[in-house]
């Protein structure tokens, strides 16, 4: 570390610039989005409540569909109320490094296991369509509580090893961090650290990337190569139209998931392109979490079910 380097003062806090070039909508956006906020949290306890009370939806598909809840409820909530602060300031909010630091490592641990959790549900997938007379004893309690506990602790012991290794850099300014939320690669912009520690924080992120979004990725197109192998092998339309029902739910998610994902972290960091980076990164912050119930909701008649029968049980009780 040079002289220079060493007289720098170091900021304390960053200033979240948000959509600069949406500020003249800044109030309507807090309205759209607290109202997102809001279905999203209600939409995907209510799915968590039904698993946990409803007898017919404690399978390890509506389980496992529950943690999924439970995770996007950890990733909207962990961005949202920060943005929607940063709105209703006039479209720019102050943030401390450390408040930034640890806003990323919960978005790396609930997306962590939200990509995780979508490996394990193509593999529930999996064995009901291509094993189904060893679904019960494959997707037994322990293997289920396993597969959960495992995604969870993964993904929460590497983004807190990550956090660490992020908070080792130096921040000197400037202050303005371009973005609604704290993004790893507008804060790694923003270090005076020497490089070849920035780099290695790099490297570490591209490296904690291949566990938790290309494994998986790769997982689920096996398992759905698999799935549709058998699929088309049935002979009767019924039978195929009742199989693909159960995964095409699963499936339109994962595609919505990834397709952004994947339009987010190829697009440049930086210019008018980065801002389309930012619109785009709303349908996995935000967008995601809050389709996620919908979506499985709308195709799945059991949910539905469970839903009708708690209203009424409910209505008796009044």
């Amino acid at each position: 570390m040079d002289l220079m380097e060493k007289n720098q003062t170091e900021i304390k806090e960053f200033l979240l610039l948000g959509f600069q070039n949406l500020q003249i909508v800044n109030h309507v956006l807090f309205v759209i989005f607290l109202l997102l906020y809001i279905l999203t949290v209600s939409s995907n306890l209510l799915i968590i409540i039904l698993v946990v009370m409803v007898p017919s939806l404690r399978s390890p598909m509506y389980f496992f569909l529950s943690q999924l809840s439970l995770s996007d409820i950890l990733v909207s909530t962990n961005i949202t109320p920060n943005m929607l602060r940063l709105l209703i300031n006039g479209g720019r909010s102050r943030i401390s490094v450390i408040e930034c630091i640890t806003q990323l490592g919960f978005h790396g641990a609930s997306s962590g296991s939200d990509f995780l959790l979508l490996a394990v549900m193509s593999y529930d997938r999996y064995v009901a369509i291509c094993d189904p007379l060893h679904y019960v004893s494959i997707m037994n309690l322990k293997i289920c509580l396993q597969l959960v506990i495992c995604s969870w602790f993964v993904a929460f012991i590497s983004a807190s090893v990550f956090v660490v290794l992020v908070s080792k850099l130096r921040f000197c300014g400037p202050d303005m961090f371009d973005h609604y939320f704290c993004d790893f690669g507008p804060l790694l912009e923003l270090s005076c650290s020497e490089p070849v520690t920035v780099r290695a924080v790099f490297f570490v992120d591209c490296a904690l990337a291949i566990p938790f979004v290309v494994f998986p990725f790769i997982f689920i197109i096996s398992t759905y190569i698999c799935i549709f192998i058998t699929i088309f092998g049935i002979s009767s339309t019924t039978g195929r139209q009742k199989a693909f029902s159960t995964c095409s739910s699963h499936l339109i998610v994962v595609t919505m998931y990834y397709g952004t994902v994947i339009a987010v972290y190829l697009a440049p960091s930086k210019g008018q392109s980065f801002n389309i980076n930012k619109i785009l990164s709303l349908q996995y912050t935000i967008g995601s979490p809050c389709l996620n119930p919908i979506i499985y909701s709308l195709r799945n008649q059991e949910i539905k079910k469970a839903f009708m029968k708690c209203i009424m049980s409910f209505s008796k009780v009044n």
